[in-house]
Formats: structure tokens, sequence, C-alpha cells
């Protein structure tokens, strides 16, 4: 298989029908902050055992296409038998990827703004990963909407440094995953987020078009388009959809084999029934997958579950593969609110 060829059938893989990817790459003061709201103390070897109770669920791999991880997380093991959860995951066919940005640091000369930092190094790095089993990697660029922001500056630096990323994955046999985050936070409407999330995609896409990158190895991970947190009109889960499908078919070139969203905030409830909503509406008619790249909303259950005891990991087993199953079948358009309740 060449390079292009690998490329593009982890690509493809990726965003398979019925699946979609767990984020599970949360930094060690993220993880610290998720313990502290169960009481359970960040030490290495309890965020091992989490983890470890996440990956080693009963047929997760129905569900689940691939799992990001953070630096910490690639080089832990199995709880049980000590098997690298790289080894572990490849054995159930769930391809391992890791988060590579350094994290989101405020732009120069735009105080209220965030461009993201990682791209020194990365080019060893990401050959290291590789060796390690990678097959993916995520890098997320932060687009706040306020007042008279974003800027164009923003827009071009994140894109710029998106684009940057995904080529030098490209070189080292590395899918890219693209995330360019619209928040949700502020008081924003549905239609400024619209108006921005189009804007940074085109920026995004031509960045990507500057640097090379070969469109069919990637997988973008959008935010939905979606009213800002403190909006006092809330858009419902059939605007979501609409707005969302617009966005990304002004934006979104066919050759991108598939789209997977990130949950940015929303409740696990509402992340499934508005990828369900796109899905079951328009599905047949557009020419990527869209599926789900979620963190909270595929973990939120099972960690409230788990509360860092033994005892409790077949519980918050079955919690996580639960939520994995009803967004599996959001992304073919099949979830239904009363499967919320009960165990399918």
């Amino acid at each position: 298989m060449t390079h292009k060829e690998e490329l593009i059938k982890n690509a493809n893989l990726m965003v398979a029908k019925g699946k979609g990817i767990l984020a599970a790459d949360e930094s060690t003061p993220t993880c610290t902050k998720r313990f502290t709201s169960i009481e359970v103390d960040s030490t290495e070897a309890k965020r091992n055992e989490y983890r470890d109770m996440l990956l080693t669920t009963p047929n997760m791999e129905n569900y689940i296409s691939g799992v990001i991880f953070y630096d910490e997380t690639l080089r832990q093991s199995t709880v049980e038998d000590n098997t690298p959860f790289t080894t572990h995951l490849l054995d159930k066919g769930v391809i391992p990827g890791i988060k590579v940005d350094m994290g989101a640091k405020v732009l120069s000369g735009h105080e209220d703004e965030k461009v993201t930092e990682g791209l020194d190094g990365l080019r060893e790095r990401l050959t290291e990963y590789y060796k390690m089993g990678a097959r993916f990697a995520k890098w997320r660029a932060v687009i706040t909407i306020g007042d008279g922001i974003p800027t164009q500056a923003c827009y071009e630096a994140n894109a710029h440094a998106l684009a940057r990323y995904a080529s030098l994955c490209q070189e080292a046999g590395i899918v890219p995953i693209v995330e360019p985050e619209v928040l949700m936070d502020g008081s924003h409407t549905i239609d400024e987020c619209f108006d921005v999330t189009v804007s940074a995609q085109k920026e995004v896409f031509k960045q990507l078009g500057t640097q090379n990158v070969m469109l069919e190895g990637i997988v973008l991970k959008p935010n939905m388009v979606v009213s800002g947190n403190k909006c006092t009109v809330q858009a419902g889960v059939e605007e979501v959809a609409n707005r969302t499908v617009e966005c990304l078919k002004s934006t979104v070139p066919s050759s991108v084999p598939g789209i997977a969203f990130l949950s940015g905030g929303q409740s696990s409830e509402d992340a499934t029934a508005n990828l369900n909503m796109m899905n079951a509406k328009y599905g047949d008619d557009l020419p990527w997958n869209l599926t789900y790249s979620y963190g909270r909303a595929l973990q939120q259950s099972a960690l409230n579950t788990w509360l860092g005891k033994t005892e409790n990991v077949p519980a918050a087993q079955d919690a996580f593969f639960h939520r994995a199953k009803l967004n599996g079948l959001a992304s073919k358009g099949e979830y239904s609110e009363s499967m919320e309740e009960v165990a399918v």
C-alpha cells in the first residue's frame, strides 16, 4: 500500500458509517478538573484506570472507529495485562490517534483572540508517534465570537497553522484531523455563528490548498452551527441541522471523506440529537459522512458512574457503551429520544 493509499484508507475508516471517534485527549489539567468534579485525585495511575475503563469496554469497537490520545495516554497500558493501549485498540480494529498541538495562546497584537501553537519540533514528534502506532492526529484551533472579533488576523493565523500541521502529518503517514472550533461561549445568535463558521472554514480550505494538503486524506472536525450558550433565543434541533449543513455545503470540498463533529459544550443528548437530525434529513444527499468526535458527550455519563471505584467499572462501561451506541445510530439517522432511557 502506498503512502497516499494508507492515508485515504485510514481517513475513510475513521468516518465509517455507524462509527465515530472518542476524544480521550484531555490534558492533565483538564483531566484533573473532571476528576475534581467527582472527588477523585488525579494521579497518573488513576488516569490510567479511567482510560482503561473506557478502552476495555466490551464491543466498543462496534461504534468507535478511533481514539484520540494525549501524549501520556499513548504511552499507557491496560490494567489487567499491561498491553499498550495502542496495541489493544489495533487488535480491536480501532485506530489510535494523538493530540499534537500545544494549546491556544494569546495572538500577539490581538489580546482577545488566540492562536494554537505546537509546530516547532512537530515533524520529529510525528515520526515518533507513527512508530508508536498512531495513525491520525488532532490540532484544535479556537475562534471566539465577541465584540469586533474574530478578526481576519485570527482566521488567517489559525488556518495557516492548521494547514502546516496537516501537511506535516501527511508527510509522516498520519491522517490530520483539522479542527477549527468556533466556540459556543457567548450571547451571539445562530446567524452570527453561521457567518463566522463559514469564514473560518473557507480560510482553512484556502490554506490547506496553499500547503498542498491532500483533502482525501483528512478528517474535518468542526463545530455545529448553534446559538451562543448565553443567547436568549436558542435554536432548535432542526434549525441547527439546517444551518450546519448549509454551512458545510458552502465550504467543504466533496473530496473530504468525512466530517466528525465536536460536541463543544453541548449536552450529551443535544449533541446526539443534532447529529441524528442532520443524517436523517440530509445524510443520503451529502458527499461526506457526518459522524462524531466527542469527548465529554461520550464520557460524562461514564465518568459520573465510575467515581474512581473499581466496583463501578462494569456500570460505567455500560454507560459509555450506551452513549457510543446512540451516537453510532445518530450517525446513520436512526436515533430517537426514546432510546435515552432504554438500554438498547
